[in-house]
């Protein structure tokens, strides 16, 4: 069920509409454009509203963004079930395709309802397991043309060998894959293969034919969240 608010201010020269869909809250940074793509992105509310004025500052192309907060991280974002990853961690309950749904049947119209014009595209992108759910969800849906992982848990138990053992739906026109120098230096039996999880998925994707960049940033998995996540988004709004 679809619960909202009208436009509760404006910011870089967009409406911002807010509303919530089975708990999740949605804020749309609406375009001032008759016809603009629309970038969905899962995060925090306060990450998601810093992404946006980053590219506001970089001068980007008009284009809604959408940010969606209130997730539950381990479930909503994993493709199935895992074991903790560490000692302090909980144990993965794969609700992805569940929230996939939600998202693709609630939140995407909800959130275009408020958009002024046509949808030009749209993207997905998504920051550590969200950045695998954005890879995840192009295994069943092509509703999405264009895909950011930003420090992307690739990692994840099993998911390269899903990767290459099944087909997407619809392949992206863009990809982008990016990860920070060191964050495959970790004595964590499960993240330390993320560098090359990352590189062998970049390099399959290539190979069948998709524009994929993978950027390599400084430090590790936690330096920049903000700032590579907008970097990312900037990526797929300068494609054609």
């Amino acid at each position: 069920m679809i619960t909202g608010e009208g436009a509760d201010g404006k910011q870089g020269g967009c409406c911002r509409h807010k509303f919530w869909a089975a708990g999740k809250e949605i804020m749309v940074f609406g375009s001032q454009m008759t016809e603009a793509p629309v970038i969905y992105l899962n995060t925090s509310a306060e990450e998601g509203e810093q992404v946006y004025g980053t590219l506001c500052g970089k001068g980007c192309r008009d284009f809604t963004l959408v940010t969606i907060s209130g997730l539950d991280w381990n479930r909503d974002m994993a493709p199935w079930d895992a074991p903790p990853v560490s000692e302090k961690d909980a144990s993965f309950t794969g609700g992805a395709e569940g929230y996939l749904r939600l998202l693709t049947e609630e939140i995407v119209p909800g959130a275009e309802a408020q958009v002024p014009g046509a949808v030009l595209w749209r993207g997905l992108a998504g920051y550590s397991l969200a950045g695998l759910f954005a890879l995840y969800s192009m295994y069943h849906t092509g509703l999405f043309s264009r895909i950011a992982s930003v420090s992307g848990s690739l990692w994840f138990p099993g998911f390269r060998e899903y990767v290459f053992s099944h087909e997407v739906k619809k392949p992206p026109k863009c990809l982008y894959l990016s990860l920070g120098g060191r964050e495959h230096r970790t004595g964590n039996p499960y993240m330390k293969t993320v560098r090359t999880c990352t590189e062998e998925i970049q390099a399959f994707y290539a190979a069948g034919g998709i524009d994929v960049k993978l950027q390599i940033n400084p430090g590790g998995h936690f330096r920049d969240t903000v700032q590579r996540t907008a970097a990312g988004i900037e990526w797929l709004l300068k494609g054609e």
